[in-house]
């Protein structure tokens, strides 16, 4: 019987969810991607430390900087890759791979609308990255941000939950393309267009793929 040798002491074994985001037309726009654990199962990492969040988006970005030696250049990072970052990123305390025409960064929900997140997100724009807003629920610290968002990503549930319908009319005040999150069903996909929706993410469309790499343990310079 033939077995499969297991990967070498000196390698880790890194997951990664990916999703696509579709244009009304059911075209591949980009893929999310986002950090899952050594089961492959999603972790909430949102309501983890700002510390902890710091290595997921790591891990993420590590395993997108690999992208070469996966083999998988046009899907990693052509169309867009979405990615979730946290304050860290968005000042420059850690450092965003070198690709801006193709990294989509996502700031995530629990990063303060401060002078220091502005400025870094002034920043980022003039290096070229486009810029969404994750979770937009129209927060205080979320409409501060707004002006420099190229994308602002609604939870369909908060349509109903939150401000509704007019939700989507504050999210697109300042032009952004508007990303349906969570669209689980065709009649989600019909109404989120019929809101104006320009872009659509969800199990209706696709499920979350997960990745596997295995690669050699080489500690993270980010």
């Amino acid at each position: 019987m033939t077995t499969t040798p297991s990967a070498p002491a000196t390698s880790v074994r890194t997951l990664l969810g990916r999703q696509p985001i579709w244009s009304r037309t059911r075209e591949v726009y980009g893929h999310e991607y986002l950090y899952r654990s050594p089961s492959g199962r999603t972790v909430h990492v949102d309501r983890w430390s700002a510390a902890r969040q710091d290595v997921a988006t790591a891990a993420v970005l590590d395993l997108l900087d690999r992208h070469d030696t996966l083999g998988l250049a046009d899907d990693l990072f052509g169309p867009l890759a979405f990615v979730n970052v946290t304050r860290s990123y968005v000042v420059g305390s850690r450092t965003l791979p070198a690709r801006p025409g193709r990294l989509v960064v996502e700031v995530v929900e629990s990063v303060p609308g401060d002078q220091d997140v502005l400025a870094g997100l002034l920043d980022l724009k003039a290096q070229g990255f486009q810029v969404a807003i994750d979770d937009f629920v129209a927060t205080p610290d979320q409409l501060v941000m707004l002006p420099f968002a190229d994308y602002v990503k609604i939870d369909v549930r908060d349509l109903d939950r939150t401000l509704g319908y007019d939700l989507v009319a504050v999210a697109s005040e300042h032009g952004a393309t508007l990303v349906a999150e969570r669209v689980e069903t065709e009649q989600l996909v019909d109404r989120c267009v019929d809101l104006g929706f320009d872009l659509l993410q969800g199990d209706a469309l696709a499920p979350t793929a997960v990745l596997v790499h295995d690669a050699p343990l080489v500690p993270s310079q980010r």
